[in-house]
């Protein structure tokens, strides 16, 4: 049974999440029903990472198993012919080893938040960017960023509902740099607790508005507390950017 690798772009604006969640609209779920569409068979992709309402994606990674031995390129057009007119496209498409996973087999994951510190409110960016209205200091945030880096107990930057076995993660990058009004905060890791990136993002706005110094959000980290963390970051400003294996 030939095994696909899906290379994915999406808006998550208007869906639940990457997720299948009963009644409604996810990605997963819509690429599941573009499979079935032209193929015939009932199955549900495996993604990389799964991705939350709101937030996007420019290189999610997925697989999926088809009975029949299509073309790739096939593949990858029948479902972007399928997906529309929803803001879904399929980048790329390729055979593999029936041993890949598109979750298990990641060595890395790549996130991308980005903040917009201008006084007008966003119009086209409004669903893909965070405004904050003035100015941060984003030096700041990437200097206190790197107290975040390395192996511990993101305790305090994962949410509640969060699911993983430990809260125990090694963060191998957050760099916070500056592109005219944007900001660019950029994190690396072999896999993330639910909410990290987005929890780590809002309490670094908070030492980009003066209200935290880097110590304070070394004491964030060391508390280990739900209840030490900023206020969590919007899901809009927030992109998948790349899987490696």
């Amino acid at each position: 049974m030939p095994r696909y690798k899906l290379t994915l772009e999406y808006d998550g604006t208007p869906f639940v999440g990457w997720q299948v969640q009963g009644g409604q609209m996810s990605v997963q779920g819509r690429l599941a029903e573009a499979v079935e569409a032209f193929s015939g068979e009932a199955m549900i992709p495996r993604g990389a990472g799964r991705t939350d309402a709101g937030v996007h994606a420019t290189g999610q990674i997925a697989h999926l198993d088809l009975a029949k031995d299509w073309d790739a390129a096939k593949v990858r057009d029948a479902l972007n012919a399928q997906v529309r007119p929803d803001p879904i496209s399929v980048l790329d498409c390729e055979k593999v080893a029936e041993s890949f996973d598109a979750r298990f087999s990641a060595k890395a994951r790549h996130y991308l938040y980005r903040i917009v510190d201008r006084r007008p409110p966003l119009a086209l960016e409004r669903s893909r960017a965070w405004g904050v209205y003035k100015p941060i200091d984003a030096e700041s945030m990437h200097a206190a960023a790197q107290s975040l880096l390395g192996h511990h107990d993101f305790t305090t930057f994962r949410s509640s509902e969060c699911q993983a076995a430990s809260p125990e993660k090694t963060l191998d990058r957050l760099d916070v740099s500056r592109h005219g009004e944007i900001i660019r905060i950029e994190a690396s890791a072999r896999s993330f607790l639910h909410n990290q990136v987005r929890s780590m993002v809002g309490s670094l706005k908070c030492v980009g508005e003066g209200r935290w110094t880097k110590g304070d959000l070394e004491q964030a980290l060391l508390a280990c507390d739900r209840g030490a963390c900023g206020p969590v970051a919007p899901a809009c400003g927030l992109y998948l950017v790349q899987v490696d294996y």
